[in-house]
């Protein structure tokens, strides 16, 4: 009987240690998953305009550091990250170009106190690499080469758009234009178009045409139909972290910055 018995105890005893080892193992299980969550949870959402990408993408290690957040950007042209923050799309902070940050303040989408200016650029012509380069030089070089164009491809929700019709106007040629243009607004498609060779040239942002694979840049519009575009950063007034999308803000507008938008053909402000 005590055999019987100590074999009892000795089977209820491994019982309760592998059910011990189950619940420790469960509970190890439930909290690897909960940090995951929140590592996944710790994600900075900001809505980068096309014209600042490329600083962005470089400094991605230090804007993690400075703000202990990974940051999820999301790049594409202004206007329609703005209808994408219209919509309800959740997100952190937003670099998007000076007048529609501004108009989204005014909607109350993005914290007015929170707004900094971060740089500024200009308009250029690309044409793809190793291409000759053709003469913009002047406002009737620009608009031989303009006519003489079998193809123009440009974003037509960019943030040159306007200022690109406005200088076919202004040279004359805006009925000739019309059947040489290829608008495609995905974001990059433009400069990529020319890159394939499926259009002579590309007229967009400096930043997005210089460092863009495949794609050279033969120089800015001249300064007759120049118009500098000016980018912003603010944070979400329903951010979901306001102190990492602040930390972010402060961050942009610190020294480290500066040395790089002068890189990438911008100017800081």
């Amino acid at each position: 009987r005590k055999t019987v018995e100590g074999i009892v105890n000795r089977n209820i005893k491994t019982t309760l240690s592998i059910a011990s080892a189950i619940f420790v193992l469960s509970a190890g299980i439930a909290v690897l998953a909960a940090r995951k969550t929140s590592a996944q949870t710790a994600e900075l959402r900001v809505f980068t305009s096309d014209g600042m990408k490329t600083v962005v993408e470089e400094l991605t290690p230090q804007i993690e550091h400075s703000t202990g957040h990974k940051l999820a950007a999301q790049f594409n042209s202004s206007k329609n990250l703005r209808d994408k923050i219209q919509a309800g799309e959740p997100f952190d902070a937003a670099i998007l170009t000076s007048d529609v940050l501004d108009d989204l303040i005014k909607q109350g989408k993005i914290s007015a106190a929170s707004r900094r200016e971060i740089s500024h650029t200009g308009i250029g012509v690309g044409v793809r690499a190793g291409a000759p380069k053709p003469d913009i030089g002047t406002p009737e070089a620009l608009k031989r080469t303009l006519l003489n164009a079998k193809s123009l491809s440009f974003n037509p929700t960019g943030a040159s758009a306007v200022h690109t019709y406005d200088m076919f106007a202004r040279l004359g040629i805006t009925d000739a234009m019309k059947p040489k243009l290829i608008l495609d607004a995905e974001a990059g498609r433009p400069q990529q178009n020319v890159a394939e060779g499926n259009a002579d040239l590309v007229i967009s942002l400096i930043p997005e045409i210089k460092f863009f694979p495949g794609v050279d840049l033969v120089g800015p519009v001249p300064s007759e139909f120049q118009s500098y575009i000016y980018f912003a950063a603010g944070v979400a007034t329903n951010a979901r972290d306001a102190d990492a999308a602040k930390a972010l803000i402060q961050f942009l507008t610190g020294p480290a910055m500066q040395p790089a938008l002068k890189a990438k053909g911008m100017e800081p402000r």
